[in-house]
């Protein structure tokens, strides 16, 4: 696990990087960036791999790493962390995130408070590059809300006590063993959310009814492609205590969505249809809720108006994660008391987190009480 010395040491940072596929001149230029101008943003980056505790299987892919990449902007002093990650079917890489972060030029701010400003700037150099734009707007509000000397639940007004609890992940697996182990990890949470449109889905629902009653959530990842066997699906995970169903067709089927929704038991949430604010009043077309995720959104800057027009139209909210370490995750809790269910254990499924953040107690998620988003690093 990466500690704290090496995390802030530039030695560090170029061993990390020539692991990567990026260039070392683009690397030397972001370090170049992170020299340090008084009264100005000065943005600093590197790759980070995350290495998962088990595959994961899903119904386009299979993965056992994700590609990160970390990120500091400091300002007189005061340092603020954010992070990219970057699952394949986003379109980024580490190679296009490290390209975009190369090509911001942070330094003209002298206001971190200027997140609306920066938002902007960053929409004028390129479009797209969420999660490379969602990286920087984390580390700004774990800067200024560490300038303010509080944490963004409580800047917006947020009760932590309305926290949701949060699922747990698992997916396929044939392995038995591997399974159990998968169901094992289950153990104290009070909602399990199970990954589907692999060609095993009620194999993998009867494997955990056999270990554990607790609520679920489905996740088909867009693996479902016949609306009447979608909604024959539906139907049967209703009465196996299935509390949603997520993204359960692909996302341009949308007419057969609508179709799905009008006669499903349960809640429709839209995930891969839904990217940015624009995209929540499509989704009230077809589905009943949305998935914000900060790596979708941008950030917490437009997650956070997401969620309130959600609610203004009358749609149910999840917040999301990726896989990711606890920075990334701990900023998206900031906003967890705004929503009706969360799955934000993207940390939890990784074997090499370097922060400290999110805790779940008993199930719930446990915003801690520190300054901007809320973490520190390890070590």
């Amino acid at each position: 696990m990466m500690n704290r010395r090496n995390f802030l040491k530039t030695t560090a940072l170029g061993l990390a990087f020539a692991a990567s596929p990026i260039s070392f001149s683009a690397f030397g230029q972001a370090t170049r960036k992170s020299a340090g101008r008084p009264g100005r943003l000065n943005l600093s980056f590197e790759p980070y791999e995350l290495k998962l505790r088990h595959a994961f299987n899903l119904a386009r892919n299979q993965r056992t790493t994700t590609p990160g990449v970390q990120v500091r902007i400091e300002f007189d002093g005061i340092t603020g962390y954010g992070e990219a990650s970057m699952p394949p079917y986003l379109g980024e890489n580490v190679q296009s995130v490290c390209d975009y972060l190369n090509s911001l030029d942070l330094g003209q701010f002298a206001d971190p408070f200027r997140i609306e400003d920066i938002h902007e700037y960053m929409e004028s150099v390129a479009p797209n590059n969420r999660a490379a734009k969602a990286s920087v707007d984390i580390a700004l509000h774990d800067l200024t809300g560490k300038i303010m000397g509080q944490p963004w639940y409580k800047i917006w007004g947020l009760n932590p006590d309305k926290t949701p609890n949060t699922s747990y992940t698992i997916s396929y697996d044939a392995d038995p063993a591997e399974m159990k182990a998968k169901i094992d990890e289950t153990e104290g949470f009070r909602i399990v959310k199970v990954k589907m449109g692999v060609g095993h889905d009620k194999e993998t629902v009867e494997a955990l009814r056999r270990h554990s009653d607790v609520p679920i959530c489905v996740d088909a990842n867009q693996g479902w492609e016949d609306k009447h066997a979608a909604l024959e699906m539906c139907k049967w995970l209703a009465d196996k205590g299935c509390v949603f169903v997520e993204q359960p067709m692909p996302k341009e089927m949308i007419a057969e969505t609508a179709w799905l929704r009008e006669r499903s038991p349960l809640p429709l949430i839209a995930d891969e249809f839904l990217q940015r604010l624009p995209d929540v009043a499509r989704a009230a077309e077809a589905y009943d809720g949305i998935n914000i995720k900060l790596m979708k959104s941008t950030g917490l800057h437009e997650a956070h108006q997401m969620a309130i027009l959600a609610r203004a139209m009358g749609m149910k909210v999840m917040l999301g994660c990726m896989t990711e370490t606890s920075c990334a995750v701990t900023a998206a809790a900031q906003l967890s008391p705004m929503v009706d269910w969360a799955d934000l254990d993207g940390n939890l499924l990784i074997a090499n987190d370097i922060f400290d953040g999110i805790k779940i107690v008993d199930g719930k998620v446990t915003i801690p009480d520190r300054p901007g988003i809320g973490v520190e690093l390890l070590g």
